[in-house]
């Protein structure tokens, strides 16, 4: 009895992971959606293609190394699958099965990496015609290889900030990734524009503001207002 309970557990806790996950995994297209909508339409074709590729780095740099950073554990989702089923099943019997969540590991994985993306949308919304493919790309491949692994390491991950100070001692707590996701994402997307200094090509301070043939946003929102 003991066993089928934690059995249907075990599905029911995996089968959320995977369900959540592919909500979320909706959202690029949202994202792509809206972006297109802000650009003027000659840039419609490279806004959607930064979309799919941007979503393709982030789940193959996930994947590598920015879960194993995160979380723990080794390149490529090494050991991932690890699972003492005794010794689960034994803290869950003694919790009532009121316990912690138990559920596959790669189904966490899946539910990780979908929000490691959607904090990379909220830069390609900022830097729409402001920036180069290639070089968003590549910048892609850091923030969702390393930058958003470490801040997630030193909060969800609940490891020490360079080893000085926990987060978690000070009182820092961030259930649903307010701090972890948006503001990481919204940082980059500022830190982008803020860069290459200017606005969109043809328009803002080294030229005339010029009406665009895309969509108009309601109530002026940039793409970064928008996708926060």
């Amino acid at each position: 009895m003991e066993n089928q309970i934690f059995e249907l557990q075990y599905a029911i806790d995996t089968f959320y992971f995977l369900v959540c996950g592919a909500l979320v995994m909706w959202m690029a297209a949202g994202f792509a959606m809206l972006e297109a909508g802000l650009v003027r339409a000659k840039n419609t074709t490279e806004i959607l293609t930064k979309n799919v590729a941007l979503f393709a780095i982030a789940c193959l740099m996930y994947l590598v190394c920015g879960y194993s950073i995160m979380y723990g554990g080794g390149i490529f989702l090494n050991g991932i699958e690890a699972f003492d089923l005794a010794g689960v099943l034994a803290d869950s019997a003694e919790a009532g099965f009121d316990g912690g969540s138990v559920y596959s590991g790669a189904s966490d994985f899946f539910f990780q990496v979908v929000f490691v993306a959607t904090a990379m949308s909220i830069v390609s919304g900022a830097v729409a015609e402001r920036m180069k493919l290639w070089a968003f790309l590549a910048f892609a491949v850091v923030m969702t290889g390393f930058i958003y692994p470490m801040e997630g390491a030193w909060t969800w991950g609940g490891n020490d900030v360079f080893g000085m100070y926990n987060l978690g001692d000070l009182g820092f707590s961030d259930f649903a990734g307010s701090g972890i996701e948006h503001m990481a994402g919204a940082a980059a997307a500022l830190g982008g524009p803020w860069r290459v200094r200017g606005g969109r090509n043809g328009n803002g301070p080294g030229g005339p503001t010029r009406g665009r043939s895309g969509f108009a946003s309601p109530g002026g929102l940039s793409p970064t207002t928008a996708t926060c």
